[in-house]
């Protein structure tokens, strides 16, 4: 994250709170000041100033071990889900799936060379990665991501590629820029993408575009299934039908909720 703007009007104050919240990580949910300081490289005073404000907003607690996160961070990111009205249009399309297939089933967005996931409805199994809403993982080795990035035009492709991962993760799958055109172009051919244990051992999934009312792919749904029980010919040949007609119901639905006129009706005191 920029610590410093292009213009006059960047806030670099708020550029550093963000920055110390998104320093915090499953493997550190709990830093003490100098760890902050050290994650951020911000002085010891400025990142003490930051927690303190965070604290008293309600985003951060502080004990004998050190600071960590409330779940009032999640207000952040799902005050993004909630403006796009997507999860509510896909929660019941999506519940239906998940009965007929028995597996799990994600949404998720493009976010630089990640993907992060917006909306899920998941079954309980055991899984080598844990997915929750605001989950990062590497595009390029998930199926969500393989369809999202088969969507972008060429330089945006090569851009959102040339950023580098803030999932913290190292993917079994790490093809040459000729495979990886080859399996894109694959993608954007037949209209949805696999992947068989890209990501980590025991991963193996399905995905196709969701689109807004003029054809644009604006996310991505999946069945994700675990690769001991669920066969590839299992998500070809079952699963991706349900899942076609599923990602059709869902944009259908969010194009006409994206065509409703709104307006702002003033109240007169």
């Amino acid at each position: 994250m920029p610590r410093t703007g292009t213009g006059p009007d960047f806030i670099e104050a708020l550029a550093r709170g963000l920055e110390v919240i998104t320093a915090f990580a499953p493997l550190r949910p709990v830093m003490s000041l100098s760890e902050v300081a050290t994650a951020t490289g911000l002085a010891r005073p400025t990142a003490r100033r930051i927690l303190l404000t965070l604290e008293e907003l309600g985003y951060v607690r502080a004990d004998d071990r050190g600071y960590a996160l409330t779940p009032r961070v999640l207000d952040l990111g799902m005050a993004y889900v909630g403006s796009l009205g997507l999860w509510d249009v896909a929660r019941p399309h999506m519940e239906r799936l998940v009965d007929r297939t028995r597996e799990s089933c994600s949404i998720a967005q493009l976010d630089g060379g990640d993907i992060v996931y917006v909306a899920r409805v998941a079954v309980p199994k055991i899984v080598t990665l844990s997915v929750q809403i605001g989950t990062r993982f590497p595009a390029l080795q998930t199926s969500l991501g393989k369809v999202l990035l088969a969507a972008l035009s060429p330089a945006a492709l090569e851009g959102a590629l040339a950023e580098p991962t803030r999932s913290g993760l190292t993917p079994l799958w790490r093809p040459a820029a000729e495979e990886r055109d080859a399996v894109l172009r694959e993608v954007r051919a037949q209209g949805w993408a696999l992947a068989d244990e890209d990501l980590a051992l025991g991963i193996r999934s399905v995905a196709v575009p969701l689109r807004d009312g003029e054809g644009r792919v604006v996310a991505a749904v999946n069945v994700n299934a675990h690769a001991a029980e669920t066969s590839l010919a299992e998500l070809r040949e079952r699963h991706l039908p349900l899942l076609l007609q599923t990602a059709g119901d869902i944009s259908a639905d969010f194009a006409r909720l994206s065509g409703v006129p709104r307006a702002v009706v003033g109240v007169q005191g």
